[in-house]
């Protein structure tokens, strides 16, 4: 099931940074970088709730479901 995490997106459409974004969410940085270049498993409902609201928007602003041809076509370039 790929998923794309669009977090570097909503976080500059809101011009704040990764930094910023980790201490008002509370999460490490390292862990918020794991996120947003979309090698993390998995997402506590509470830190996504947490980023939506520092953030401003919805889930699916953050997460976008994609079929498995177009996330190659996407990461693999094939």
């Amino acid at each position: 099931m790929p998923v794309i995490v669009n977090l570097d997106v909503e976080m500059a459409k809101k011009k704040i940074s990764l930094n910023e974004l980790s201490e008002k969410v509370g999460i490490t940085l390292s862990n918020l970088s794991i996120l947003k270049t979309g090698k993390a498993k998995a997402i506590r409902f509470s830190t996504l709730e947490k980023i939506c609201e520092v953030l401003q928007c919805q889930p699916g602003d953050i997460l976008e479901f994609v079929t498995q041809e177009k996330y190659d076509a996407l990461f693999n370039h094939e």
